[in-house]
């Protein structure tokens, strides 16, 4: 039952875990808001369309969907390479997310006056090891990570909420960049998640027909693709990723009182599980189970220690735009357009015109500015 509801999950928690890292200073910025809702219509919606959609079409996981992919589009294995930068990107989040919170454990221990004498890269090295077993259990902590992490916030509104000034500001590429990242990366869109939690649920479909039916002449995945279509998966999706993600604007600037830090990063430490399952099952179809949990746990934990915090930002940031980039190119130009029209099953072919060119146009003019906009900000 708990399959059936990890897209939703995802879409619920990432904006919760990511927006503090992306947000602008001053959350009144009405400016940023409007172009936050702009990427989200214009860039991610299409985004989402178009993982479900390969989801579908596939009937596998990003990794080895990809290859099923390219051959059929008859398109070069170099687009293959999707399901490897999905993989790296679910890694380095939970690196990023590890690396907050053991600073933020660490905090909360000072003000309660039973802060550990060892060092924060030591308190995320330990919090990795964690987060690497309760992998182990695939999607069953999420809801307890939900669980922690909206308690913890709850214990920080009873404080109060931050006093927010709206105002317009001047419109800058650098705003275009943080409201791209927002509308992508922090909510989960192009990174596979969604893609994955799909395949979860279509695997479940097929284990029920093939139990029930196994005289069956249509074989289980056909049947599994009959009950599920990308146009029902997508706008629940993206409203809960709308909904929670103005919230946690709102919220990004709040300040937890010590108990409610503990909670909130322990929840966290739920989610990031779920990311390094994610992460552990894309590598094993090349490596097998095993390898892929020590390559994941070896390459987080060197994530988590050595690189500093604002550099995990920045190669976030430049390795899930070129996983989107990838992922819009090759569903809008090298996918053939008969696979995609019945994937997608749009109830209007207008609904389908108008998505077709959002993500062979607009995703990648949208994010070529994101990044030049994030280039002017390193650079300044």
């Amino acid at each position: 039952m708990m399959i059936r509801y990890a897209s939703y999950f995802i879409a619920a928690l990432l904006p919760l875990l990511l927006f503090r890292w992306f947000a602008p200073a001053s959350i009144g910025e009405i400016d940023f808001w409007l172009l936050w809702l702009v990427a989200m219509v214009l860039v991610s919606l299409p985004v989402v369309y178009a993982e479900i959609a390969l989801a579908y079409r596939s009937v596998d996981a990003p990794f080895a969907g990809m290859q099923k992919l390219t051959r059929e589009a008859d398109a070069s294995p170099a687009w293959r390479s999707f399901g490897w930068l999905a993989a790296l990107v679910s890694i380095i989040i939970a690196a990023l997310v590890i690396s907050g919170a053991s600073t933020g454990i660490l905090a909360a221990l000072t003000e309660l006056n039973s802060a550990p004498a060892v060092p924060s890269f030591a308190i995320a090295a330990g919090l990795m090891v964690i987060a690497v077993l309760l992998s182990l259990l695939g999607v069953a902590p999420l809801p307890i990570g939900l669980g922690l992490m909206v308690i913890g916030l709850l214990l920080g509104m009873a404080n109060g909420l931050p006093n927010i000034d709206f105002a317009m500001t001047d419109i800058s590429l650098t705003e275009w960049a943080r409201a791209v990242a927002l509308a992508l990366v922090s909510v989960g869109a192009g990174t596979g998640l969604y893609w994955f939690g799909q395949n979860l649920v279509t695997k479940q479909v097929v284990t029920a027909v093939d139990t029930n039916n196994h005289n069956a002449q249509t074989p289980a995945s056909k049947q599994a693709k009959n009950v599920y279509r990308a146009t029902k998966l997508v706008r629940p999706i993206w409203i809960l990723q709308l909904l929670v993600g103005g919230v946690a604007l709102l919220m990004s600037g709040m300040s937890l009182p010590p108990i409610g830090q503990l909670l909130y990063w322990v929840g966290v430490l739920f989610v990031v599980s779920y990311l390094l399952h994610y992460s552990t099952q894309q590598l094993a179809h090349k490596f097998g189970l095993l390898v892929s949990l020590i390559l994941t746990f070896v390459l987080a934990l060197v994530l988590v220690v050595a690189i500093p915090t604002t550099w995990l930002v920045g190669i976030l940031v430049i390795i899930s735009s070129v996983a989107v980039l990838l992922l819009s190119i090759f569903a809008g130009w090298q996918m053939k357009i008969s696979h995609l029209r019945k994937s997608l099953n749009f109830g209007n072919e207008a609904f389908y015109n108008l998505w077709r060119v959002a993500i062979r146009l607009v995703v990648p003019l949208a994010l070529l500015l994101a990044l030049i906009g994030w280039v002017m900000q390193w650079v300044s």
